[in-house]
């Protein structure tokens, strides 16, 4: 499988013109690498914003996101974008799955953060795997670290572990440290996908990263700029497309 975790700088608040840069960083990805998995940050849509994320809520099937399906659906690519949803008992951190040829989907984060709990609710999955045989497992930022989150992938079958994250640089040592610690407890290719820029009054620092089944560090982008990291799971040969701007 070949899987593009895209590292990217939003627009706070402002989703249509998050939207306009998803668009142009997919196309960065395919048709040059023709990716089977494209995952953004966490909610990658809106930015990190907890306090706005009443105002920018959506609903799964928000026709806005209809754009993604086109894609997903003319490129034979799966899409992960991340939302604040809106389900029955309050707003969740939601990734939302674009299959291709198929329903779109939600991953929604279970395990919430102290600090997020004035503001979501643990939320209600349609998938937490994707792949004929459940080979990727899902996560959303504090997820990972949370131990069971982890070995219940495992139980599950799943080789490949995919955090889509909004990390300050507090945080991302931690968050590499423990991917790495799960690649290489469970034999999984583990990835992260992080944001930069301005998040909730601080910065994400990027270096998004992919690790091997044994836990070393096969490559990550820098903390400041833009980009995709392309990785093969099965030729472990890894691309990276860093923007300079």
């Amino acid at each position: 499988m070949k899987i593009c975790v895209v590292q990217t700088r939003p627009f706070p608040g402002n989703i249509a013109r998050n939207i306009e840069q998803h668009h142009r960083l997919i196309d960065t990805a395919v048709p040059p690498h023709h990716p089977d998995l494209i995952l953004f940050p966490e909610l990658s849509l809106t930015g990190y914003e907890p306090t706005l994320a009443r105002e920018l809520a959506m609903e799964v099937g928000d026709g806005r996101l209809t754009t993604f399906q086109t894609i997903a659906d003319a490129r034979q690519v799966t899409i992960g974008v991340g939302a604040p949803i809106i389900q029955a008992d309050g707003i969740c951190i939601g990734l939302v799955l674009f299959p291709p040829g198929r329903p779109r989907q939600l991953y929604a984060k279970k395990h919430l953060h102290a600090d997020e709990e004035p503001f979501f609710v643990s939320g209600r999955s349609s998938v937490e795997f994707l792949g004929s045989n459940n080979q990727v497992a899902l996560a959303i930022c504090y997820e990972l670290s949370v131990p069971a989150h982890a070995a219940h992938a495992h139980e599950n079958g799943a080789t490949i572990y995919m955090a889509s994250v909004a990390k300050y640089a507090r945080g991302v040592a931690a968050a590499h440290q423990r991917l790495a610690e799960i690649a290489r407890e469970y034999g999984m290719t583990a990835l992260m996908g992080n944001s930069v820029g301005l998040a909730d009054g601080d910065l994400c620092t990027g270096n998004t990263a992919v690790w091997n089944a044994q836990g070393t560090r096969l490559g990550q982008l820098d903390d400041t700029h833009e980009g995709l990291l392309i990785f093969d799971t099965n030729s472990q040969e890894l691309s990276i497309n860093q923007t300079q701007t």
